[in-house]
């Protein structure tokens, strides 16, 4: 056989393994407020925002403090608003005890056809004000347990189930053993459903830590998002990716110096191959319990507005902006459990 012959079949094989990757990353499944739809049909996707959220504390809030319908009337708008923009598909990552309603986002997904995604964990953040009781008093394994449960069995009696994992750490150099604690739970609880880590971090100093966390735990950075990742520094952002760790760039505004952020984080990703790494978002929303309307209600389109008008200024082609919002998204959140070693 010929060195022609040779390559022609290395470049077959090559090709044959690329398409039946993206057929299996495609063809994992995501749980959605309706039930479970595949990975591939997630289709263009905000991974980090907000419906409503509740700041009145653990010991104080729930489905008491809101009306569905007024909350309904006041979020629609926004919703419509991005599925003009061809959004399909919208992750709300407000979690338990902090106002999630998991039949609150499935009667928005009904009445607008977006796929909503809702979670399962605990937040630390904040001094760990809207932490339950019993977080502080049960070990990682029991609080997993809970987590599992709702991932099998459905969120309360709403036999909706969540589509990933949300927790949240102090804003600091050192992740407490609180907050220890809920990463445990949440390696834990990934092993037993496959669901993605998303973890409100911030600096680069808490990002490190969990990830020397979750790898103890046996579960590869491929099963984590680093959530606000451009409050640190992008060459630890390069670091992590390079580990495996989902980047995720989510606090898009109509700001200037928000732009100059995303750009200069993007650009710099970009350079070093990793654009492969990223999810894009706005943090923005939400209803506020207790405000007159809902209060102020920051919408989900900046993105589209301003970020990638000046993406595709700066060189960013088509392909490079449908990885960041179809591809990434798929690949990021689609349940498979990714341990060390076996991913």
């Amino acid at each position: 056989m010929n060195f022609r012959s040779t390559f022609i079949q290395f470049l077959a094989v090559l090709i044959i393994m690329m398409i039946a990757s993206c057929s299996r990353e495609s063809s994992y499944t995501i749980q959605t407020c309706q039930g479970g739809i595949l990975a591939g049909d997630l289709g263009k996707t905000l991974t980090h925002e907000h419906i409503l959220v509740d700041f009145i504390g653990a010991d104080s809030t729930g489905y008491h403090r809101w009306n569905r319908e007024d909350v309904i009337a006041r979020v629609i708008p926004f919703l419509e608003e991005i599925k003009e923009y061809g959004y399909q598909s919208l992750f709300e990552c407000t979690p338990a005890y902090l106002g999630r309603d998991p039949l609150l986002y499935k009667e928005l997904s009904a009445r607008t056809g977006l796929n909503i995604i809702t979670n399962t964990g605990y937040y630390g953040a904040v001094n760990n004000r809207f932490l339950p009781a019993h977080a502080f008093t049960e070990t990682a394994d029991q609080l997993a347990e809970r987590w599992i449960e709702e991932f099998n069995h459905g969120i309360e009696d709403s036999g909706i189930k969540p589509g990933f994992i949300k927790i949240a750490v102090e804003r600091d150099s050192v992740v407490s053993d609180m907050h220890e604690k809920l990463v445990r739970a949440a390696a834990r609880t990934h092993l037993a459903t496959g669901l993605t880590i998303a973890s409100h971090t911030g600096p680069a100093a808490g990002a490190y830590r969990e990830a020397e966390i979750i790898r103890s735990e046996g579960v590869s950075l491929e099963a984590f998002i680093w959530v606000h990742a451009l409050e640190g520094d992008v060459r630890d952002n390069i670091a992590l990716a390079n580990q495996g760790m989902w980047i995720s760039y989510d606090k898009m505004d109509d700001q200037p110096h928000t732009l100059d952020l995303f750009m200069d984080h993007l650009l710099e990703m970009k350079e070093a191959n990793l654009l492969h790494k990223v999810l894009l978002s706005h943090d923005a929303g939400w209803y506020k319990p207790g405000q007159e309307n809902g209060g102020t209600f920051r919408s989900f389109t900046s993105i589209e507005t301003i970020l990638l008008p000046k993406m595709k200024e700066s060189g960013f082609s088509e392909k490079e902006i449908h990885l960041l919002l179809v591809k990434n998204p798929e690949k990021a959140f689609g349940m498979r459990v990714r341990a060390i070693g076996e991913y």
